[in-house]
């Protein structure tokens, strides 16, 4: 067989190309027990209650780049008592700690919104620490779709 100077370039890129891709790490999503040790982490290893805290998500994201995303959280707001900081995970993206939002008493209102990216159809949490301590948490499921078919 002879090989031309050209033939030598197209193997040699084709092995170095290959080379490069052969230890690329593929896709990972974090799993359940991930996302909950990463909430007991925040919570302290506390059992957050229901009530006090209301997330806002789309029932159906057709776009999973821009899912809109809403926490609202009752407190007075005061020196005694308010919201320290509220995170929001997601079960199924590759880090489950999607944002997390400081309050102080000078915040007025214990509310955020933001727009998250989700890599597939997953459970949302946001959980809130107020300041004696205690944790809430609300949960919704947000289904993506791919192509914007709806369904």
């Amino acid at each position: 067989m002879y090989v031309t100077r050209r033939k030598l370039f197209a193997l040699s890129a084709g092995a170095a190309t290959a080379g490069m891709f052969a230890f690329a790490p593929g896709r990972a999503f974090a799993t359940v027990e991930a996302t909950e040790k990463a909430l007991a982490d925040f919570t302290g290893g506390k059992t957050p209650e229901t009530g006090k805290i209301t997330l806002t998500a789309p029932e159906i994201a057709e776009n999973g780049n821009t899912v809109p995303i809403s926490v609202d959280v009752e407190s007075p707001m005061t020196d005694d008592s308010y919201v320290e900081s509220v995170t929001i995970f997601a079960e199924g993206n590759p880090n489950p700690e999607v944002a997390t939002f400081h309050f102080t008493p000078m915040s007025g209102a214990a509310a955020a919104t933001t727009r998250i990216r989700l890599a597939k159809t997953q459970n949302v949490i946001a959980v809130a620490k107020m300041s004696d301590g205690s944790t809430y948490s609300d949960r919704k499921e947000v289904k993506v779709t791919i192509g914007g078919c709806g369904g």
